[in-house]
């Protein structure tokens, strides 16, 4: 578990200085430098000696990211020596770490072996800084490499959780279908992006927050919410439903915008397939929480902390703001 260990505090320091050197850079030498930085730091934070599969899962995400970036080196030589373009290598490579499709298959395989706090910073800042430098390589050769992994990683997204009974896996499969909108909105605009990937961070954390609380990491685990208090039920409902994207919750507003950018662009075919993608997602969202909402038990039902309280209070209220939003109206400024 990530706790507040001194080791463990300097290693996400550490990561988080590597993301912020990767994407403030002026040159891809020290982006580079800054995505070593951050690989270097995360690996001691994967490594737990209370689960037993977070060393493959350190492994495996050590050899792929030491791939990408052997990627990213090659570049320069196969642009000197063979007049290659440098920007579709470089591209592949980043969609590599941030394991986008077609190139996603270490991703739901690592998040398996690891903790829920970890699997959080793989699924939003691990993604910072590829996603960032994915913005400064938009051409027109690799506009169409980034519409076709947008296209896959929506697909794969969806229809790889149909069949999933792992709550980590569903989620991995969920983070690479967002990863499509992201593409899209990466492609429209870099701000578009921001706006999507900051509340995408907070439903997410939301719904991995009551994950982590209530130790659930297997599809039938879900059926001990049947004995937990209605508002943590109705709190991992909105959670899942906002991450989903349905109206009117927080999660649907930054696919609305990317929705509108796509219509505007007249990119109809990217949009059929993002949406189509989204409704298979809403399906496994629903398959997690549609137990533990619909049966009930005569058991006394078992009380929640006060802070545990308070934190879902917040949850909720964070993923129903935009019912909210009309209220703006009536502000003095």
């Amino acid at each position: 578990m990530l706790t507040l260990h001194p080791a463990r505090l300097l290693f996400f320091s550490s990561l988080l200085l590597g993301t912020f050197i990767a994407f403030s850079s002026s040159s891809w030498f020290t982006a580079w430098l800054g995505l070593e930085l951050n690989l270097l730091s995360f690996i001691p934070l994967i490594s737990s000696k209370y689960n037993l599969y977070s060393s493959e899962a350190a492994l495996k995400y050590f050899l792929i990211q030491a791939l990408g970036s052997a990627i990213i080196l090659a570049s320069a030589p196969a642009l000197i020596i063979l007049s290659l373009n440098p920007s579709i290598m470089i591209l592949s490579a980043l969609l590599l770490k941030m394991g986008a499709a077609p190139v996603h298959f270490w991703f739901p395989s690592v998040m398996q072996g690891i903790g829920w706090l970890q699997c959080i910073i793989l699924m939003t800042i691990q993604k910072i800084a590829p996603m960032l430098m994915v913005s400064y390589l938009l051409t027109e050769n690799t506009s169409y490499i980034m519409f076709m992994s947008s296209i896959l990683s929506s697909l794969v997204g969806s229809l790889g959780g149909l069949n999933q009974t792992l709550v980590r896996k569903i989620m991995a499969y969920s983070s690479i279908n967002h990863m499509a909108w992201m593409l899209a909105a990466i492609h429209t605009s870099t701000p578009l992006w921001v706006n999507y990937f900051l509340i995408y961070s907070i439903v997410s954390s939301s719904v991995v927050s009551i994950m982590h609380s209530q130790q659930i990491f297997h599809f039938s685990q879900t059926s001990n919410l049947i004995h937990s208090s209605t508002l943590l039920k109705t709190t991992m409902f909105f959670s899942l439903l906002s991450l989903g994207g349905l109206p009117p919750f927080l999660g649907f507003l930054p696919k609305l915008t990317i929705i509108q950018s796509l219509v505007y662009s007249n990119s109809f075919i990217w949009l059929a397939v993002l949406l189509l993608s989204a409704l298979i997602t809403l399906f496994y969202y629903l398959r997690l929480i549609m137990i533990s909402l619909t049966l009930s038990s005569p058991k006394t039902k078992s009380s929640i902390s006060a802070p545990l309280s308070s934190l879902l209070g917040s949850i909720t209220f964070i993923n129903l703001s935009p019912l909210l939003t009309p209220l703006v109206a009536f502000l003095p400024f």
